[in-house]
Order: structure tokens, then C-alpha cells, then sequence
């Protein structure tokens, strides 16, 4: 590059240095427009993704709310239906206690009452309500619980001799534990006094 007497290039040089730079320029506008095409195009992208997953977002909350609501429906069908079929042993139940009321002979009552019972059994049978296995069953803590202990050469330790409560489960799920009394063997300090 030549330079003029004042150290500034050449005239004519000067105008050829600019054109490389216009060239740049004019390949930087081209460009421009494409990657603002490019850039609109990702934002769309964008915008349509975001749409997208709010609406799974708001799918999946109906679907949640939907599914606790269809829950709760049929937790009340089935108390409901369990309670259909108890409906009668109660109304038995009070008939005996108007019966027994106005009764003048007492087995009539009891065998009244037992069969209300039977009626309560078939109706616990149906809805898979089963009593827990407790008189002389070996005692089982995942099913009963001891209340006593009974000392007895009568009975192998650890086996219920006497129920206080009966335990109840319906189909795999313990509802109520039974509550039992437990053989013990008999202590052997045993002072016999005469």
C-alpha cells in the first residue's frame, strides 16, 4: 500500500481497501435475513412445544382429578353395597328387641337372636368378611393379641384357650385382631401348702 505525503494511503487504494469491506457487509445483510428465518422458525418451534406441554400438563390434571373422583365413587358404591346387605340383620335386630321386650319365654328371644347371627354370618360371608380361627388355634401375632396369659398342664404353651373378642379379616386384610387368652405351662416353683 502507497501513502500520500501525510502517511494516509493512496487514493485510489483506499477506494479498492473499501470494497472488500462493502463485500463483507453485503454477505452480512444476505446472511441476516437468513438466520432471522432460522431464528423464527426455532421460535415457532418453541412456542408450539410450550403449547404442547401445557396441554399435557393440563390433560394429566384432569386426568388426575378424574381418576381420585372415579376413586372415590366407588369407595362409596362399596360401602354403600355393604351396607345394603346389612341393612336386614339390623332390622332383625331391632325386631328381637321389640320382641324380647313383650316376650314372656326366653328361648324364643335367643333363638331369635341366633338367627339374626346366622343371618349376619351369610351376609359376612358374601361380602368376604371372615372371623379369625382362635379356640385352640396356636397363638399367631399377626392375627391375635393376648390379653391373658392362663397358666395350664392342660394345653401346649401358646395355644388360645378363651376368646375375649373375635378378630375379623376381610379376604387377605386383618380388619380386627382377635383378642385371646394364651395357655402357659404352670410355673414350676410351686409351693404346695398343706
Amino acid at each position: 500500500m502507497t501513502t500520500d505525503g501525510n502517511g494516509r494511503p493512496h487514493p485510489d487504494e483506499a477506494a479498492d481497501a473499501e470494497q472488500p469491506g462493502e463485500q463483507e457487509a453485503a454477505a452480512v445483510e444476505q446472511a441476516a435475513p437468513e438466520e432471522a428465518s432460522e431464528l423464527d422458525a426455532v421460535r415457532e418451534e418453541s412456542a408450539r412445544i410450550k403449547d404442547q406441554l401445557l396441554r399435557t400438563a393440563a390433560d394429566f390434571d384432569n386426568f388426575r382429578k378424574r381418576a381420585r373422583r372415579d376413586l372415590e365413587d366407588a369407595e362409596r358404591r362399596g360401602r354403600e353395597e355393604t351396607l345394603r346387605e346389612l341393612l336386614p340383620v339390623i332390622d332383625n335386630l331391632e325386631r328381637a328387641v321389640t320382641a324380647a321386650d313383650s316376650a314372656t319365654d326366653v328361648t324364643a328371644v335367643a333363638e331369635g337372636v341366633r338367627m339374626v347371627l346366622r343371618q349376619f354370618e351369610d351376609v359376612a360371608g358374601r361380602i368376604g368378611l371372615e372371623r379369625v380361627e382362635s379356640m385352640g388355634a396356636r397363638f399367631d401375632p399377626s392375627v391375635h393379641d393376648a390379653v391373658q396369659q392362663i397358666e395350664t398342664a392342660e394345653h401346649p404353651a401358646g395355644t388360645i384357650v378363651a376368646e375375649v373378642v373375635p378378630g375379623y379379616r376381610l379376604g387377605e386384610r386383618l380388619i380386627r385382631a382377635a383378642l385371646v387368652v394364651v395357655a402357659r405351662p404352670p410355673s414350676g416353683d410351686g409351693c404346695d401348702e398343706a
